[in-house]
C-alpha cells in the first residue's frame, strides 16, 4: 500500500507539474475513492501535502519575480479568518460525524466539477467576463471587495475540501486582474495558497484529521514528480491535456455527489 501511494503522489506530481492543476483536485478523490481514506482526513492530509509542496515552489516563484505580493496579501485578508471559522463550524465536536463527512464529500464533488470547468473553459471564461466588469471610477473600489470575497470563498472551499486554491483562484483572478500578467498571477495564487493550506491543514491536524505517515509517503513521490513534469511540460499540447484532465475531474466530481 505504500508503494502504491508512492506512485500516487508520483502521478499527481507529474500532472501538477504539466498543467499546473492543484494536488486537492486530484489527491482528495484518489484517497477518497481509490484507497478508502475517510473524506476529512484526506482533505486535512491533503491540505498540508499542498501547503508544504506549494512553499518550496513558492520560493522559487519569488526568485523569479513573479509574485504580487500586494495582491496576496488581499486575498489572505479575506481566506484566512474564513479558513479559520470554517474549521471551527463545521469541524469542531462532530468533524467525524457521518453527517460532516457526506458535506465534505458532496462539496468536494461541486468543486471538482466547477474546477473542471473553469479549467477546460478558462479563456472563454475570461472573455466573456469582459461585460460585467466595472469600467467606471468605481472600478478599484469594486474589484478590492471582489477580491476580499474571492479570498473568503477559497477560504470556506479549500477548508472543507482542499480544492480551489488553484485552477478556480487562477481564473477568477484573470477574470478580476487582465492586465497582470498570466504567471504572475499563478505565481501569486501558489503564494496565497501556502498560508491558506497550511492553516487549514494545522485545523485539521488540531482536531486529528490528518495521517502524517500517509503525507510523509506521497511527497516521496510527489517532490520528484513536480519536478519531471516541469521538464516536460513544454511538450504536451495544452488544449488536449486541458480537456482530458477536466473531463476526469467532472466525471470524479459528479461520481461524489451521486
Amino acid at each position: 500500500m505504500d508503494f502504491l501511494f508512492v506512485v500516487s503522489g508520483l502521478l499527481v506530481g507529474l500532472i501538477i507539474g504539466v498543467s499546473g492543476v492543484g494536488g486537492g483536485s486530484l489527491m482528495t478523490p484518489l484517497l477518497v475513492m481509490g484507497f478508502g481514506v475517510p473524506p476529512a482526513t484526506a482533505v486535512g492530509t491533503d491540505l498540508l501535502y499542498a501547503g508544504l509542496t506549494k512553499t518550496g515552489c513558492s520560493i522559487f516563484r519569488g526568485k523569479l519575480g513573479s509574485i504580487n505580493w500586494r495582491l496576496a496579501s488581499l486575498l489572505a485578508v479575506g481566506s484566512l479568518p474564513a479558513a479559520i471559522l470554517t474549521s471551527i463550524y463545521f469541524l469542531g465536536p462532530t468533524h467525524v460525524s457521518s453527517q460532516t463527512s457526506s458535506v465534505i464529500t458532496q462539496t468536494l464533488g461541486f468543486m471538482l466539477c466547477v474546477t473542471a470547468v473553469s479549467f477546460v473553459f478558462r479563456k472563454r471564461l475570461i472573455a466573456l467576463s469582459g461585460s460585467f466588469i466595472p469600467t467606471s471610477s468605481t472600478r478599484s473600489q469594486k474589484i478590492l471587495i471582489a477580491t476580499l470575497l474571492l479570498g473568503a470563498v477559497l477560504g470556506v472551499l479549500v477548508t472543507l475540501t482542499s480544492v480551489g486554491a488553484g485552477a478556480l483562484g487562477v481564473t477568477a483572478l484573470l477574470i478580476l486582474y487582465p492586465s497582470i500578467p498570466a504567471n504572475h498571477l499563478a505565481g501569486t495564487d501558489i503564494v496565497h495558497a501556502v498560508p491558506l493550506t497550511l492553516v487549514a491543514g494545522v485545523s485539521h491536524a488540531f482536531l486529528g484529521s490528518v495521517d502524517y505517515s500517509l503525507l510523509f509517503t506521497l511527497l516521496l513521490g510527489s517532490i520528484p514528480g513536480v519536478i519531471v513534469g516541469s521538464l516536460v511540460a513544454h511538450k504536451i499540447p495544452e488544449v488536449a491535456l486541458h480537456w482530458v484532465i477536466g473531463s476526469v475531474l467532472f466525471a470524479v466530481g459528479i461520481a461524489l455527489i451521486f
